[in-house]
């Protein structure tokens, strides 16, 4: 049985047809993941030695990651004993994930083809997430969807979903064609492990496309009630989306005066007066500082890589890069 040994000396076994992510899992080492399908690489770690083997197409890394020996711990199986850098998440406490039945207690359009849905969960329902972790919902016909939970404040046992629509979508037929209020569903969760790091002192810098302002909002919720030894130097936003009705949120409301917000336009008309193009060039065209910053991106798979790779060119670590990218029949 193959040992697999992280760079900061944890080890533990593990099966050959299982991947590394499962067999640190049942060790109970808590490494980084979201989709587990081999596409969003928010669990990226490096083989330094040993061999592994893809259960299945690596999609997530470039033809460079992979020629610099980056591989997907959800989706790779130690052939051999194996040593791998990877980010440790030990001595954080997760919430465990469980299933629970909810019921839609509000839908209510943000833009033509965005929802918000309102989960209301038991009132004696043991559950908690951490700001930026998603849920899987499970709905009437079976069908299973992942979508990011959007609100920080869980006081009142009610979840807050943003909803993209997707031409021929099973579950978008549902929700923008027969949910309605009161229906019974079942959640997952919370699962997932793109949260807020470290604070304290770091310039924090948020990147979304789309739907993937949803657990950024829960992020940016959760800063505001920091105390202050924990509060960032600063809070960078940009979000982008291609027409003006792509960005359906306030940002401003819900951000302190501190916070610096930047809507960005892919395609704007001609009123449009602010940033223009893509998230990620944006950012670099205001000359941040990356020495003492931490990036955190969800959206668009390509504006994922596009961002990791040019933001870690510009010198940002990549140690500092977190991400949840949205991928197809996964989350929104």
């Amino acid at each position: 049985m193959p040992i697999i040994k992280l760079t900061s000396g944890i080890h533990f076994k593990s099966q050959r047809d299982i991947s590394i992510l499962e067999a640190a899992s049942q060790a109970q080492v808590l490494l980084p993941y979201s989709c587990k399908n081999g596409r969003c690489s928010a669990c990226r770690c490096k083989l330094i030695s040993g061999k592994t083997l893809a259960l299945q197409p690596e999609i997530g890394l470039s033809k460079y990651e992979k020629a610099e020996g980056w591989i997907l711990s959800c989706i790779r199986s130690a052939e051999t004993d194996v040593l791998l850098e990877a980010e440790n998440l030990d001595g954080i406490s997760l919430p465990h994930a469980k299933m629970l039945p909810c019921r839609i207690s509000q839908i209510q359009h943000l833009a033509p083809n965005v929802i918000k849905v309102n989960l209301r969960l038991p009132p004696a329902a043991d559950f908690y997430f951490i700001p930026g972790q998603y849920i899987d919902v499970v709905g009437p016909t079976g069908v299973c969807r992942s979508y990011s939970l959007a609100n920080a404040d869980f006081k009142g046992k009610v979840l807050e979903l943003h909803i993209r629509a997707f031409e021929g979508g099973a579950m978008s037929q549902y929700w923008f064609n027969q949910a309605k209020v009161n229906d019974l569903l079942r959640i997952n969760g919370p699962l997932g492990t793109f949260f807020l790091r470290n604070t304290a002192g770091i310039d924090l810098i948020f990147l979304a496309t789309g739907t993937g302002i949803a657990p950024i909002k829960a992020m940016l919720e959760s800063i505001t009630a920091l105390p202050s030894k924990l509060q960032p130097n600063s809070v960078t936003i940009l979000w982008g989306g291609r027409t003006l009705q792509d960005l359906y949120l306030d940002i401003i409301c819900i951000t302190s005066n501190k916070f610096t917000y930047v809507p960005v336009l892919s395609r704007p008309t001609n009123c449009w007066s602010g940033s223009q193009g893509y998230i990620q060039d944006v950012l670099l065209s205001i000359k941040p500082n990356l020495s003492k910053a931490n990036v955190y991106a969800c959206g668009s798979v390509q504006m994922i890589h596009d961002a990791k790779e040019c933001l870690t060119q510009a010198g940002l670590s990549p140690k500092h890069f977190y991400s949840d990218a949205f991928v197809c029949s996964g989350k929104n």
